[in-house]
């Protein structure tokens, strides 16, 4: 190795952060793992994605940030970066709906008196009351946890994907689609889903990690502070720490038995969230304007609380599909045992993988986004149309005779008239008759 060289590999080791005050991810020794057991990027692409990275955190306040994965799509592809913002960083994005929805009750409330007057002659409105809406979870929290940015191409501008709401994630259960690669494309779907593709890229990100993110068991540990106390609304404890006293389990160990996995992401209630909200639960003041009768009609059956899996739950009391297991796992070489990496496999979300060696661990996913359903995907029928009116002879209107039926009609009406008069004639000669007589 000549001098300039050795100068210059130098001065490029000394421009270099340390680990500890960067939060740019070490995508290389990650991609160098998984690559063990067949699993990841090019060096080249994976180096892109680096790079890419790198610039992410150049132009926004990130505390961590993790190459989370990447999602297939028809014209272009997903290259996902989950970040974590430095407190206080993060704006609260307003949610436009409710303002229009607020705005628009206000118009409704302010009538004329000839309003009032045209209203009493309309028909009556109809008494149907949507379901109240689930409010989304806060930044920071829940499926809301974490921020997505997501690229098509490493070196192309990284978009913020939008936070994700309880009825996108309710509707992204009920349907599948693939990706365009193109954030702004509909998505046209029976039911019909809430939003446009990234909203719905949003959605299966969240589902994923909620079912794939796991670690070695005793890797996180729950503060202790924490170890009495519950989260209100019963999703308990959604904070842990590293274990500083972790002792690594040996790969065999961690391949033989799915209890040395846990999960460190909570899981996604029915409801659309990871904690329980009450739809029905009122504030005081809106209890104190309402009426004694109105919350007598409207007093809803009482809903039961869901509750979910505890946070750093084993694998081994994860669902199996059918007679599929949820998790399948195997050393990366059985050849060199004690060079080996243990490798876990998702059967649920297929290309969701995890890898341990020592104390290093991570989590990737490299798929279309779709779950494993073990029978052929059937969408839902729509709903039959409904009647637009009662049918009743007094509503129903008659139809038009035809014209042998118009003919036939006249025919009759002409016969009656001639009995008629007949009839009269008969009449009016017996009467002349009896007067003769």
């Amino acid at each position: 190795m000549s001098a300039k060289h050795f100068e210059r590999m130098s001065a490029l080791t000394l421009d270099l952060p340390s680990q500890g005050e960067t939060p740019l991810p070490n995508v290389m020794e990650t991609a160098f793992y998984f690559e063990q057991a067949g699993i990841g990027l090019s060096k080249d692409e994976s180096y892109h994605i680096f790079l890419a990275l790198k610039k992410l955190i150049s132009v926004q306040p990130i505390q961590t940030c993790r190459f989370w994965g990447k999602i297939l799509g028809l014209e272009m592809n997903y290259i996902i970066a989950e970040v974590q913002y430095h407190e206080g960083e993060e704006e609260e994005e307003t949610e436009e709906e409710e303002v229009i929805e607020e705005g628009g009750k206000g118009m409704d409330e302010v009538e004329d008196e000839d309003e009032e007057k045209e209203k009493e002659d309309e028909p009556p409105k109809s008494t149907y009351k949507p379901p109240p809406v689930i409010p989304k979870e806060e930044n920071g929290t829940g499926a809301n946890k974490y921020v997505y940015f997501v690229c098509n191409e490493p070196g192309k501008p990284w978009v913020k994907l939008p936070p994700v709401t309880p009825a996108q994630i309710v509707c992204a259960r009920k349907i599948k689609k693939f990706f365009t690669g193109r954030l702004d494309a509909p998505v046209v779907s029976f039911p019909p889903f809430p939003g446009n593709e990234a909203n719905y890229l949003r959605a299966q990100i969240a589902r994923i990690s909620a079912g794939t993110q796991i670690s070695p068991i005793g890797f996180y540990q729950f503060a202790e502070e924490e170890g009495d106390e519950e989260e209100e609304g019963g999703g308990g404890r959604d904070t842990y720490e590293e274990n500083p006293d972790f002792q690594p389990l040996s790969v065999a160990e961690m391949v033989d038995s799915l209890s040395t996995w846990v999960h460190h992401v909570q899981s996604i209630l029915k409801q659309g969230r990871c904690i329980w909200f009450n739809p029905f639960q009122k504030s005081e003041e809106q209890e104190e304007e309402e009426d004694e009768e109105e919350e007598k009609a409207e007093e809803p059956d009482e809903l039961q609380q869901e509750t979910g899996p505890p946070l750093l739950t084993p694998l081994s009391e994860d669902e199996g599909i059918q007679n599929i297991p949820a998790w399948t796992a195997q050393p990366s070489t059985n050849l060199i045992p004690q060079h080996a990496v243990a490798v876990l496999q998702s059967n649920r979300w297929p290309g969701a993988y995890a890898f341990a060696s020592g104390k290093k661990f991570d989590n990737i996913y490299f798929g279309w986004g779709h779950k494993y359903s073990p029978e052929n995907y059937t969408p839902a029928l729509p709903p039959p149309v409904q009647a637009e009116y009662p049918s009743e002879p007094e509503i129903t209107e008659t139809r038009d005779p035809t014209l042998e039926e118009e003919l036939a009609f006249k025919a009759a009406k002409e016969a009656a008239l001639a009995a008629a008069e007949e009839e009269e004639d008969e009449e009016d000669v017996e009467e002349d008759e009896e007067e003769d007589d």
